[in-house]
């Protein structure tokens, strides 16, 4: 699992670990621009050859991670690389800039100027140390100029802890302040110092760190604390999906209730009781019209039409709101005491279940992608539009978890799975990034909503069903694409073998 922490609690374990060295603070420089100048030199080789020769351009600010690049561009200026610090303030870390200077860098004060400018249009690697995790979101002045420069370069780009100019808390990316500059530096690789930050996990700021390397510095887990964002790897999505056992059936193995479709969208049912189907339930029931319920027995004729005993109601994909026998269908589910797992065209209902207290006492985990999100807000009586929710998708999922009450899931190329905060406290966000831009298909959403009903009905958490379902899906679209484009279909015939491969991989403790 990759797990990211709050400012605050990096701030603390890193005066923890400080009080326990000789050296302190500089200790932790020490280690952070060791580990800094490992991966830039590693992309010095692959770019240019060797480090020895090779053109190393710092983007270099006044706070910490300015003097993290300086330090690290020392080391590597030692072995031969040609080091130039761009200054984007005027003023630098003071030993940093000493350090440089010694091991034979160079330094430009006017770091935005023509010569910076062709400096870093020159390099093979840049370092991005402009801002930390303590800088305010977005970039202006010389900074911006840099960044833009760097984008504009084909030079590797490789930020120090995080990508300077996002917003490190919710992974928001403003956009640029200035023509010709950049609000954020996008880099190919972010070596980030004890932990993860959120914004390294989090849309639309993931998308601009490029690999994560992660590099210890020696902060105590118990110093940092709970994380606020995690993302569930191969060991922990194995050891969370239900397995069988000797007694099982096909009732113990979860029967789930599907209402999907209709005379218009006949597809979304035969999708969601497929990806149900393949993803384990033991049993699958399906509510709705003639022509998808013949569709659904034809092609799945294990499924069982008509009302019954569920485990979990996977309701709306697919579904016209303005059906009403499959809104009676969406409303008699949202009555029942059972795991709820609600999509698009049932999200109305939803909604006014929860208002007039006609929700069962089940779990509630909503699945949208950004524009139902935005009819989901509205409906709760927050207005935002779709822009909104991709420019600041984790501040408006977790407006929508704590208006409604209920789980959700935001689909997109990084989904995130959030649960309403509760007393000023809220679970760690989850956010998996497991799927293929392929996946950016008709359908697969329709797949995904089946497999974390599936998971409802064997039991999880919303939580879990939903990061779970996530990943899996993600997973079964990448073994289904081969790098190429896919059909929704074809996620959907992937899943067993993606789970077997799970589980074969970490077996049962």
């Amino acid at each position: 699992m990759t797990s990211a922490h709050a400012v605050d609690a990096v701030r603390a374990a890193e005066e923890s670990a400080a009080a326990d060295l000789p050296e302190g603070l500089a200790t932790l420089v020490g280690r952070a621009s060791a580990a800094l100048a490992r991966v830039v030199g590693g992309q010095l080789r692959d770019v240019a050859g060797s480090v020895y020769g090779a053109r190393l351009v710092l983007l270099v600010g006044s706070g910490t991670n300015g003097g993290d690049a300086l330090h690290a561009g020392a080391l590597l200026a030692r072995r031969g690389a040609a080091v130039t610090a761009l200054l984007a303030a005027g003023r630098a870390h003071g030993p940093g800039l000493v350090a440089l200077r010694a091991a034979g860098g160079r330094v430009l004060e006017d770091g935005a100027g023509a010569r910076g400018r062709a400096a870093v249009a020159g390099a093979d690697v840049v370092v991005d140390g402009l801002l930390g995790v303590g800088g305010r979101p977005g970039l202006a002045g010389d900074a911006a100029a840099l960044a833009g420069a760097a984008a504009r370069a084909r030079a590797r780009v490789v930020a120090v802890d995080v990508p300077s100019g996002v917003d490190v808390t919710t992974g928001a990316v403003p956009p640029p302040a200035e023509p010709g500059g950049a609000s954020a530096v996008r880099a190919d690789v972010t070596v980030t110092f004890g932990t993860a930050k959120p914004c390294l996990l989090l849309p639309p700021a993931s998308a601009l760190a490029g690999r994560v390397v992660v590099a210890p510095i020696g902060l105590a887990e118990d110093d940092l604390g709970d994380p606020v964002v995690e993302r569930l790897g191969a060991a922990e999505l194995a050891a969370r999906w239900p397995r069988p056992h000797g007694e099982s059936d096909k009732y113990s193995r979860g029967v789930l209730g599907v209402v999907a479709g209709g005379a218009t969208y006949t597809g979304a049912a035969v999708l969601s009781t497929g990806a149900a189907v393949r993803a384990g339930a033991g049993m699958v029931r399906y509510l709705g019209p003639v022509p998808p319920t013949d569709l659904v027995r034809a092609r799945w004729p294990e499924v069982v039409p008509g009302p019954g005993r569920v485990q979990a109601w996977l309701l709306g994909p697919g579904v016209d709101p303005d059906d009403e026998g499959q809104g009676e269908h969406v409303r008699e589910a949202l009555a029942q005491d059972v795991p709820c797992v609600v999509d698009a065209g049932a999200l109305p209902a939803l909604v006014t279940a929860l208002d007039e207290g006609e929700r069962g006492t089940g779990s509630t985990l909503v699945v949208p992608h950004a524009g139902e999100l935005v009819r989901f807000l509205g409906l709760l009586g927050h207005e935002c539009d779709r822009e909104d929710v991709v420019a600041r998708p984790l501040e408006l999922a977790q407006r929508a978890a704590d208006l409604s009450g209920v789980v959700v899931l935001l689909k997109g190329s990084t989904t995130l799975v959030v649960a309403p905060g509760t007393d000023g406290s809220r679970l760690p966000v989850r956010a998996q990034a497991d799927g293929t831009p392929w996946l950016a298909t008709a359908g697969s959403g329709d797949v995904l909503a089946g497999v974390v009903g599936a998971l409802a009905a064997l039991g999880l958490a919303a939580r879990d069903a939903g990061s779970l379902g996530a990943a899996v899906h993600g997973l079964a679209a990448h073994a289904a694409s081969g790098g190429g484009p896919l059909h929704a279909e074809a996620v959907l015939h992937a899943l067993p073998e993606v789970v077997t491969a799970l589980l074969e991989d970490v077996p049962r403790a």
